[in-house]
């Protein structure tokens, strides 16, 4: 039953995508999502019993509160259960789940007042709401009662890992011992088919990226903030169902002073592992993200407040997929941000497919192979723009004070020649250095370009992939 209610919503989705994108558009992301089905491979197994006990015995004298918050409302009694009993099985010993009930009736308040006197287990608090105060409203209420070091959000009808706030724990006691405890952390997540009762699709996350930020809410679950900056910040009603994306921005703009060139980025802790399981049901945008499509205009106003209160003149527009944006800066993304040094685009070969571009801190190049047409599956990455270790030097631009390093690395002047491309919904003329003066083989190219973006990075400035800037070379 669960697969049939997938296959069916994959057909929803496709007949949305045809209205919006068109036949080649749809032809494409069809192709590509069968591509993804069929490269899936995945088991999620929990850590076993020997495990979890070494983990109890080794956080035993951890200090660190983590105060998990859920907002509730009308939640199905097997939902609720499952979501307490995940809270109730962690190996770390030290939380309290703090749940903020909005419902109109009293199902959720009975259940849960018997699982605590079922298990005498008072770290779960639970608080009746006067009335229902939307999602960044009811989640609040709990915030307000948290009294952990760190705050972590958890819808009503999901669940998290045995090992969640374990492997968080050990992260902030490492940040802590090298004075830099965690702003945020956050893990891996995947997706709980309830019908065929199966782990699916796993979504294994990048560490902190601000253009990646800048263009999805890639961080979502499993999300811990600390609790000073939280309280302060809270959510914002203004943007119910993107609540969590606006979350996240503000604090990135709280790690950013204004005279530094980038965020604290050592103080946003990914976690690459699977710590949260996100449950698909017919009413959850986890299966169906037409049914709250008001989220993605939120998220957009969201990244459009971050950008306006960094001063940033921008356009922020939808992309082709739903939750996906599109920054489009004015002249041009060097010319606004302060922050970046160097920025690059794609280059093709004869077949349309990728074989330079960004590269990783190993010199791989990203997405290399995927034809141009196809997005990097259902997260979308070969399409968003994004921070990396390098760009091609055949397809790049550099701020003014740092092209002397052009010269200094290929011992030719810098001279820049006119290329047009599609920004958003408009086509512009951007410049891109000339290296007609260079004759290298690949090898080459990719050891100057590596170079090069080594000498940006360190000097303190982001290295920026846009793949919306494409060459062609047959």
């Amino acid at each position: 039953m669960g697969n049939r209610i997938l296959k069916i919503d994959n057909v929803r989705k496709t007949v949305n995508y045809l209205k919006k994108n068109g036949l080649a558009g749809t032809f494409y992301a069809a192709a590509e999502r069968v591509q993804e089905e069929k490269k899936a491979d995945y088991h999620y197994l929990p850590p076993d019993a020997e495990t979890l006990a070494a983990q109890r015995q080794e956080t035993a004298d951890d200090s660190c509160l983590f105060s998990i918050v859920v907002p509730a409302y009308e939640t199905k009694e097997t939902y609720l259960r499952e979501m307490v009993a995940s809270v109730q099985a962690q190996s770390y010993a030290r939380w309290e789940l703090v749940i903020a009930d909005a419902s109109e009736g009293d199902a959720v308040e009975r259940t849960v007042r018997q699982t605590i006197h079922e298990t005498g287990d008072l770290r779960i608090r639970y608080r009746r709401l006067s009335g229902n105060r939307g999602i960044a409203g009811n989640t609040n209420a709990g915030i307000e009662l948290a009294k952990g070091d760190y705050i972590a959000l958890l819808d009503h009808d999901d669940f998290i890992t045995p090992d969640a706030l374990y492997e968080m724990a050990r992260r902030v006691r490492r940040g802590r011992q090298m004075g830099c405890a965690p702003a945020l952390l956050y893990s891996d997540e995947d997706k709980y088919d309830e019908g065929a009762q199966t782990f699916v699709f796993p979504n294994k996350k990048k560490k902190f990226n601000l253009d990646l930020i800048l263009s999805n809410n890639y961080i979502c679950h499993f999300m811990a903030v600390e609790t000073e900056l939280m309280k302060r910040l809270k959510l914002r009603a203004d943007y119910d169902g993107a609540q969590d994306y606006d979350l996240v921005l503000r604090v990135v703009d709280n790690l950013w002073p204004a005279d530094t060139l980038a965020p604290q980025s050592e103080r946003i802790c990914h976690i690459p592992k699977v710590l949260y399981h996100w449950r698909s049901h017919r009413d959850s945008t986890a299966l169906n993200t037409g049914s709250k499509t008001y989220a993605y205009e939120a998220g957009r106003r969201a990244l459009a407040d971050f950008c306006a209160g960094r001063g940033f003149r921008v356009a922020v527009e939808h992309s082709l997929h739903l939750g996906f944006y599109r920054i489009v800066y004015e002249p041009d993304l060097l010319g606004e941000r302060h922050d970046v040094g160097m920025m690059g685009g794609r280059i093709l070969d004869g077949k349309g497919c990728i074989f330079a571009g960004g590269y990783d801190e190993d010199g791989r190049c990203l997405y290399e192979g995927l034809y141009s047409r196809f997005t990097g599956g259902s997260t979308h990455l070969a399409v968003l723009r994004q921070d990396c270790a390098a760009v091609d030097i055949r397809c790049m631009r550099l701020r003014e004070e740092l092209r002397p390093l052009f010269s200094e690395i290929t011992g030719l002047p810098y001279r820049e020649k006119s290329l047009t491309v599609k920004e958003g919904r408009v086509r512009k003329k951007i410049r891109i250095v000339d290296v007609s003066g260079l004759t290298c083989d690949e090898a080459g190219y990719r050891k100057l370009s590596m170079a090069l973006g080594e000498k940006v990075r360190e000097a303190g400035y982001l290295v920026v992939w846009d793949p919306g800037i494409t060459v062609h070379i047959s």
